[in-house]
């Protein structure tokens, strides 16, 4: 098969205009031989419409809270910096006044008001992070991850003030000095850009649950919201479960066990 520049370009151009959610390019080029499926996902791929999480926290001890954001911070590349106020964190921990505040009262329980709660992105289905940022370089997946493109990324920090969950770190300075171990496997970043958690999205594209979860003994649960049949929805009909900052009406997308 042989084309012209004139012919290459009109090509181009009509892929453009009829949007990255159509026909990808190699079907244009070469027609009838390649599935949109077959470039874009792997058949081991977990699926879910409303992906979620529920953090037990009877089951969840201080060690394996370290075990947890220790797998995490490792396999993203996350900077080990010392300097609170420029530290990156995906996943870390608070008090309960700090993850719950105004859920508290003077007759709490002295153990879950000192316990150390597992926080994190809570993939908001109502996101206010997403709706300002001014190059879209935050926005939701359909199956309501949120999601953070690095290089679309201004440094503004606008997503940060609108996150009510500080949830997204600024990288003040190169942060590659400061990764003790590179995975080769995931990308790392630059100076002036944010980042967060992404519920392990790259894992979730091989079949694979998000680390945390995978090292967390049971005590989080990952799956469909969506699907009333799933282990995360039965979890939520057996416990009552609370969520962060919830009267805000992001929708947060992590439950909480006490």
């Amino acid at each position: 098969m042989s084309i012209d520049r004139r012919e290459f370009l009109k090509i181009a151009g009509a892929s453009v205009i009829a949007g990255l959610g159509c026909l990808s390019a190699f079907e244009i080029l070469l027609p009838g031989q390649f599935e949109a499926s077959q470039v874009l996902r792997n058949p081991k791929a977990l699926v879910g419409k409303r992906w979620g999480m529920v953090i037990d926290m009877k089951k969840l001890n201080e060690e394996t809270m370290k075990k947890c954001v220790d797998i995490c911070h490792r396999i993203h590349n996350v900077p080990d910096i010392k300097n609170l106020k420029e530290e990156i964190k995906w996943i870390w921990t608070e008090t309960f006044e700090h993850a719950f505040p105004g859920q508290e009262s003077e007759y709490m329980s002295e153990e879950i008001k000192e316990m150390p709660f597992l926080v994190l992105c809570n993939q908001c289905d109502n996101p206010p992070c997403v709706r300002v940022c001014p190059t879209k370089a935050t926005f939701k997946r359909e199956d309501g991850i949120v999601m953070m493109d690095m290089h679309r990324c201004i440094g503004c920090r606008f997503c940060m003030a609108a996150c009510p969950f500080g949830a997204r770190s600024f990288n003040w300075r190169d942060p590659r000095p400061f990764i003790k171990e590179e995975n080769m496997e995931y990308p790392t970043r630059m100076k002036g850009v944010v980042e967060k958690c992404t519920f392990c999205y790259e894992r979730l594209a091989v079949g694979l649950k998000p680390a945390c979860v995978e090292v967390s003994n049971g005590a989080l649960i990952f799956g469909d919201l969506a699907d009333p049949e799933s282990e995360i929805r039965r979890v939520l009909r057996e416990h009552y479960t609370i969520r962060r900052k919830s009267e805000l009406g992001t929708n947060p997308s992590l439950y909480y066990i006490i």
